[in-house]
């Protein structure tokens, strides 16, 4: 049995009557008669937990604080209601009453008759205190609750009626009825999971005072670019329906349904149904997964000891063991202690240590498993000063667990030619000691090994990813300058370094016969060799232009920098980004401004760098004699290498869209194309089809995406709410990405845009105490996220450098199993 009295904010509005009586009463009385105002009994109501039983009763209360007819709005919502209690299974009907008589908040044996109770009430102060405090107690015996609407807008002057609502609508929302767009979030929440991923319905749509967002557990949002919210408009994240666990029972709170029309909608019909089967304890849902307060962010390595690197390298990336271990890399730059060498001259110019550690999470400490001495520790400058080479990725042998293997792609020193500046980049399998955390460095083998050039930096790639039958994918970067070209397509055929551009990207990244800018795919032998598994983007043995242009393992090209993949072996899609170049805004003349890109691949394709970015929006082409001299546009649909750094195939695949890119200005801008489709690239006629994130200071870093483990045991584990979500984010952290974005399986394969993004800056922390500098991150066997932290200070690692982990603490779904209303199901 609960027992409530009279909330505080009730007491405190019944008091300041009394007072304000006195008061009068005194400028009358007698002096000597004056006392203080008696404070009013408490009104105390027992209702059984939880409230309602078996035979399921829902409380449609409609009362208003406004004298008139009916509002056709509730007698619409109260058929529709009744027509749901009445349909279905069997096992999930229930009875419906309605009332408008709020004197049923104060009898106990009524109100502890309900499971749920329903509000379709309109704006103002529907209950006298008493009655509140009779809803308050319901709510903490463990009953359920739905406002519908104009519920939001009762009980203005109650803060725990806010909080049970969990936002109040602007005064100046829109009045008028528009047609938008809600995106369905929540995939698994019975009010929700049955419907369309893009719910496109005519409504009301108010606008939040205070974005509930982080407080509450959002299921849908209304993308507000698909109608005219108005002055008070939310932005990019605007929820719409939500839930959450509040006050010892369960609140479900929809802003749709202020149209007669909706309560007709079959779609708008089931997501009232769900959220009355939860709240009526009919069946369980979690309405926890995205309250930013259910989930610690712990940092689980401390700084290095001085002049040491014993915790953790220049964070470059990392790979969970199924066992829990935490591998993790350091790219080659030295703590600020030890010596930077730039001269070419100096045969030790650019040595690095590139650096292997492991973390155990049963003793929860850090063992320095090895170190290979690499080319990728010049420091900072500029592009023909600094190096971004070194020790780039690292991934575990599908059998690590019982052979230890570990392949690492890295840039030897001892590969480099110090007087054409070449180097050679690989990719070899070590053997890792599994009792002591030690790498065997003479285990080296050799798998695939490739040249770069080295005179000028940047844009290496490094990331490595299996997919579920044994492929490997290598991502390489294109390593050339954009600055010779503006900061556009990166295409100047004309800067080299005895013989070798370092400025054209059509030489790697756009060339069907070099290594450089691709995804790679391979399929290692235990012997230490690879095949090419069917399917790559090429044989190897095309016949095209006289043969041998292509290289058999490239699975896709045109990509800049990708140095964050991930395979999702569910699906076995792959999940890429890669950092654009560095023009800062469009240009008319040349082309797009830079673009971060992130793309879902579902076959070998050309990405388009650097002829085409984005949804294929072209680079102008340039060329010899005079590559300051612009040329035609590219065509996405049939582009043509004619650099005379090519010495593949001049005939490219078709380039396919990709589906998140940002700049600068926004995040996915698209312009006006004339009749030939080419963007009039004006920054004042653009569109930002993905308000959610903006550039800057920019480079993508792509994520995981989440598969939850039913079967776990893991109490850290996210819920199952993230479950086939895309984790995308930027090293930086203020307005880049760090979001989970849900996408479209019919479109996501030819450039479709996610059709919902939610933030994770509340989860993933940012700040300077925080992770401000996102390297990687990937999910443990345990359901955890880990999450390396860069650091503050460039080619080096410093004190903020860290590996964290971030999990969840909010429990399972609700109701508990022992008090559904007919029992597990």
């Amino acid at each position: 049995m609960h027992l409530r009295g009279l909330s505080t904010r009730r007491r405190i509005r019944v008091t300041a009557v009394a007072c304000a009586t006195l008061v009068a009463g005194l400028l009358s009385a007698p002096a000597a008669d004056a006392r203080p105002a008696p404070e009013p009994p408490l009104t105390t109501m027992s209702i059984k937990s939880p409230p309602g039983g078996p035979n399921v009763r829902v409380l449609i209360f409609h009362g208003s604080a406004a004298a008139g007819d009916e509002s056709p709005v509730v007698n619409a919502g109260i058929e529709a209601i009744e027509r749901i209690g009445l349909s279905g299974p069997a096992d999930q009907r229930f009875e419906v009453e309605a009332t408008d008589d709020a004197s049923v908040f104060t009898s106990e044996t009524r109100l502890g008759g309900y499971n749920a109770v329903v509000f379709l009430t309109g704006g103002g102060d529907v209950l006298d205190p008493e009655q509140e405090a009779g809803l308050e107690a319901y709510m903490e015996a463990g009953g359920g609750f739905v406002g519908v609407h104009d519920a939001a807008r009762a009980e203005p002057y109650s803060d725990w009626y806010t909080g049970l609502i969990g936002a109040r609508p602007a005064a100046s929302s829109p009045t008028a009825v528009q047609r938008a767009t809600v995106e369905v979030g929540d995939r698994r929440h019975p009010a929700t999971g049955g419907l369309p991923l893009e719910w496109k319905r005519p409504d009301l749509w108010p606008n939040w005072v205070k974005n509930p967002s982080g407080e509450v557990h959002t299921v849908a949002r209304v993308r507000e670019s698909t109608y005219r919210p108005g002055t008070s408009a939310n932005g990019a994240d605007h929820p719409v329906s939500w839930c959450r666990d509040y006050d010892g029972g369960r609140s479900f709170y929809t802003g749709m349904g202020g149209t007669v029309s909706s309560y007709d909608e079959t779609d708008f019909r089931t997501h009232l149904r769900g959220a009355l089967l939860w709240t009526s304890r009919l069946v369980q849902a979690d309405c926890k997964a995205t309250i930013t307060g259910n989930y610690k962010a712990e940092r689980l390595t401390p700084a290095n000891q001085p002049g040491q690197n014993d915790q953790i390298g220049e964070p470059h990336g990392l790979v969970t063991a199924p066992d829990g271990r935490v591998l993790y890399i350091g790219r080659g730059g030295a703590d600020s202690s030890r010596p930077v060498i730039t001269d070419w001259n100096n045969p030790d110019v650019g040595k690095g240590k590139g650096q292997i550690h492991v973390y155990d999470p049963a003793t929860k400490k850090v063992t320095l498993a090895g170190e290979l001495t690499v080319f990728g520790n010049k420091g900072g400058g500029d592009e023909l000063v600094k190096v971004e080479e070194g020790l780039l990725g690292i991934e575990l042998d599908p059998r690590f667990e019982q052979n230890g293997w570990v392949y690492l792609h890295y840039t030897p020193h001892s590969g480099i030619n110090r007087d054409t500046r070449m180097a050679e980049r690989r990719v070899s399998r070590f053997t890792l000691d599994l009792a002591t955390n030690r790498l065997d460095p003479g285990s080296e083998k050799v798998l695939l090994k490739w040249p770069v050039q080295v005179h000028s930096c940047c844009h290496a790639g490094g990331g490595l990813a299996w997919d579920s039958k044994g492929n490997l994918y290598i991502a390489t970067g294109d390593n050339n300058s954009s600055g010779f070209s503006g900061g556009y397509s990166g295409n100047n055929p004309q800067p080299n370094f005895k013989g070798v551009s370092f400025a054209d990207a059509r030489r790697t990244a756009g060339n069907t016969h070099n290594l450089n800018g691709k995804i790679l795919r391979i399929h290692p032998e235990p012997d230490g060799t690879y095949t090419l598994p069917a399917g790559n983007l090429f044989t190897g043995r095309e016949t095209d232009e006289g043969g041998g242009k292509t290289r058999g393992e490239i699975y896709v090209m045109g990509v800049r920098n990708p140095a964050r993949i991930f395979v999702d072996r569910t699906t076995d899609i792959l999940y890429a980004g890669w950092v654009g170049p560095d023009a800062g805004e469009p240009s008319p003349v040349w082309g797009p401004a830079k673009y971060d890109t992130f793309a879902v691949i579902t076959q070998a394709s050309n990405r388009g760098w650097p002829y085409c970015m984005g949804n294929k929006q072209p680079y102008r082409d340039r060329n010899l004699p005079d590559p300051s001299q612009p040329l035609g546009w590219y065509d996405c649909d049939h582009p043509k290498n004619e650099s005379p750094n090519n010495d593949g195939l001049v005939n490219l695949p078709p380039v396919t869209g990709n589906n998140i890119w940002y700049s600068p200005q926004g995040g996915a801008p698209d312009y006006p194309r004339d009749a030939s489709g080419i963007p009039s690239y004006r920054q004042d006629q653009a569109t930002y089809r993905l308000p959610w994130l903006k550039g800057g200071g920019q480079a993508a870093m792509n994520g995981p995406v989440y598969r939850y483990d039913a079967t776990g045991a893991s109490a850290a584990r996210w819920p199952a709410y993230w479950d086939g979500k895309w984790f995308v984010g930027d090293f930086y952290d203020a307005d880049q990405p760090r979001n989970a974005v849900v996408m479209d399986p019919r479109t996501q394969g030819s450039g479709g845009l996610p059709v919902h993004s939610e933030s994770l800056k509340r989860i993933v922390p940012v700040g300077n105490d925080g992770i401000k500098n996102l390297m990687d991150w990937k999910f443990g066997p345990d359901g955890a996220l880990y999450v390396l932290d860069y650091g503050r200070g460039f080619f080096t690692s410093d004190a903020k450098s860290a590996l964290w982990k971030v999990t969840y603490q909010g429990g399972g779904p609700t109701p508990a199993a022992d008090r559904l209303a007919r029992g597990a199901q």
